[in-house]
């Protein structure tokens, strides 16, 4: 009986910036096994001899990480440790050019949809027949799920349009396949996401269609909760409510970037919609979901942000009581919109409202957390951490949400598994829970 040789080769792939790269890389690992190679996913103390960065062009922050780690790998290229070096993903794709006379160390940069391309300097074919099969970089009962890729968007302020081009949805029937190949593999969550949620189906099916690939997603066995990432608020299909209403595989939870809250930053920002749409769309959805989380994310120190518009937001955040928000400080990013205005706020000024509004959003969460002691909550056990098991109920993301920490001197918990819990105690961020008959 003949064994299968792996090749000489071993590959580290590097995932920096979000979970659509992480969806992107595996994918790519997923290409290179089934061609024989020895692959690691940021495995510390790695031996491999070929390194494969997939790199974040969104912000400066981001930027800033990329062109770092590819200068670190590069220095280790230098000393002979590593034979390869490839750079992969939206900062090459944006800048491409600048890194490749900037950067010669690196032997081939690559784009967003270049895949074929990038295994070619592999010597490893493109497997047509992997597609809906991929794997995983997550702990093995969660994924993503990108249903699409690009945005058809104007805001002001962003660049992905450029690094990932426009809206482009995959259909239902290839969906669905993925995601129960990922369940037939041990995954019981999964978090759908796209640079642009609610316009999905738009391009190939000429309507909205997130509510018709939500349906036939729940009709999968052994899938138990299905997550809504980045869902655009202008123009917002209602429906979408309604369905998470009636289907119970579906989270009571909404990740819905609003950005800001002042009208005249709205508009400046290309938003199409303002404080007040958003506020209704706000409690709308509270109405019809009772118990929905929603999550949000903010910029401030946009181009002519007044303490006045600052505090606008604040106002808002006040009012609206969001269970989760997330703050980032506004990137001044070329070839965007945004760019003909004179980035006027300093970067002290950007992060002193940052801090700001994360503060009031702090006593936010507080209070909300406070709201759930004593309650009885579903919870998905995520890692042993030390003294304790991590878990998260329907209304938290892995990452960037709450987590509920569960002693382990008195239980054993399998990961990957749901069990019962009541709230025992709150902190801002965590909530504290023992087993429930």
């Amino acid at each position: 009986m003949k064994t299968k040789n792996k090749r000489a080769d071993k590959v580290q792939v590097i995932t920096l910036g979000c979970s659509k790269n992480l969806v992107d890389s595996e994918n790519l690992i997923t290409q290179l096994e089934a061609n024989d190679y020895d692959v690691a996913h940021e495995e510390s103390n790695s031996d491999a001899n070929v390194v494969v960065i997939n790199t974040c062009g969104f912000i400066d922050l981001a930027k800033e990480e990329s062109v770092n780690t590819i200068l670190e790998y590069a220095e280790v290229k230098k000393k002979g440790e590593i034979d390869k070096l490839y750079v992969t993903g939206c900062l090459s794709e944006r800048y491409k050019n600048d890194l490749e006379k900037n950067i010669p160390e690196v032997d081939a940069y690559f784009g967003t949809v270049e895949l074929p391309s990038l295994l070619a300097h592999f010597n490893a074919d493109y497997k047509h027949e992997l597609i809906g099969e991929r794997t995983i970089t997550t702990p093995k009962h969660y994924a993503y799920l990108k249903i699409s890729e690009g945005c058809n968007r104007t805001c002001s302020f962003c660049a992905i349009p450029l690094m990932r081009g426009k809206h482009k949805s995959r259909t239902i029937e290839s969906l669905v396949k993925e995601a129960t190949n990922l369940v037939k593999h041990g995954v019981k969550e999964l978090m759908l996401i796209a640079q642009e949620l609610t316009y999905y189906g738009l391009d190939i099916y000429k309507e909205r269609s997130l509510v018709k690939l939500l349906d036939a997603l729940c009709e999968i066995e052994g899938l138990e909760w299905i997550r809504l990432h980045y869902a655009y608020p202008s123009k917002f299909p209602l429906e979408i409510f309604d369905v998470m209403a009636r289907q119970t595989k579906i989270c009571n939870y909404l990740d819905i970037p609003l950005q800001h809250a002042n009208n005249e930053v709205l508009k400046r920002m290309r938003r199409q919609i303002t404080r007040e749409d958003q506020s209704k769309l706000m409690q709308y959805a509270r109405e019809k979901v009772p118990g929905i989380a929603i999550r949000t994310t903010m910029l401030v120190g946009f181009p002519g942000e007044t303490d006045e518009e600052f505090e606008d937001l604040i106002d808002f955040v006040n009012e609206m009581k969001f269970d989760r928000l997330g703050v980032f400080t506004y990137s001044h990013e070329e070839d965007t919109s945004a760019h003909q205005f004179e980035d006027d706020v300093s970067e002290e000024m950007k992060n002193e409202r940052k801090n700001k509004l994360m503060e009031v959003q702090q006593e936010i969460s507080f209070d909300v957390n406070q709201k759930k002691v004593d309650q009885i909550c579903r919870v998905l056990i995520d890692r042993k951490e030390g003294e304790f098991y991590i878990g998260r109920t329907e209304s938290d993301s892995p990452e960037v949400d709450n987590e509920v920490l569960i002693r382990a001197e008195s239980h054993y918990l399998r990961i990957g598994d749901f069990v019962k819990v009541k709230i025992t105690s709150a902190e801002e961020y965590d909530l504290f829970a023992e087993l429930s008959d």
